[in-house]
């Protein structure tokens, strides 16, 4: 008798690997955070606990020199995990979008996609011990009906949510379309990442 996995879902870990860098952008990310007054007062009136630049700025790589040069280094990863997902693209993926993400103690973010992109992502800057977890749920979720769970040693390709805990420097990349959240936030100070999407 054979089983076989099927309809495989991809999820790329890498390191950005560079100190110097990582160390940069944590400044930026604040430094952009204190100067966009558009970015918190629509942090505040969405609920969001903290600050994100996703609805007041697009044009973080032009803006900072700092974030031009992560760019640079996504580039390489994104090109990779999409030659390991075997997409048929004809030409390189392109950033379309990139925002500063900074939560604090308590914050989350609800369960969602990234529409009208094929590559998404995160590179965490700055994730003090408790940080929420990256949770990605499995996309047939909603059509398993009658499907029971699945026992505690079940493994992760199994599992119906799998929780990917972010540290400082690690690069998370996924196709678009999969459903994620991030947990909250249990620990002390804040949880600084930024997020982008390719198309």
């Amino acid at each position: 008798m054979t089983t076989r996995d099927l309809f495989v879902t991809r999820f790329y870990e890498g390191e950005l690997g560079d100190a110097l860098l990582l160390a940069e952008l944590e400044a930026a990310c604040h430094d952009l955070a204190a100067q966009d007054g558009a970015g918190r007062r629509w942090s505040k009136a969405h609920g969001y606990r903290g600050y994100t630049s996703y609805a007041s700025l697009d044009d973080l790589p032009v803006r900072d020199p700092r974030f031009a040069d992560l760019v640079r280094h996504l580039n390489r990863h994104v090109a990779a995990f999409a030659a390991d997902c075997a997409m048929d693209l004809g030409r390189r993926l392109k950033l379309d979008s990139l925002w500063v993400n900074i939560l604090k103690p308590g914050g989350a973010h609800s369960g969602h996609i990234h529409p009208h992109s094929i590559v998404s992502g995160t590179v965490y800057v700055a994730i003090p011990p408790g940080a929420g977890a990256l949770k990605l749920e499995d996309p047939r979720l909603p059509m398993m009906m009658a499907a029971p769970t699945r026992t505690d040693d079940a493994p992760e390709a199994l599992r119906p949510f799998v929780y990917a805990q972010p540290s400082p420097g690690r690069i998370f990349l996924w196709e678009s379309w999969l459903r994620h959240e991030v947990t909250p936030h249990a620990g002390a100070g804040e949880r600084v990442s930024i997020s982008f999407n390719y198309r």
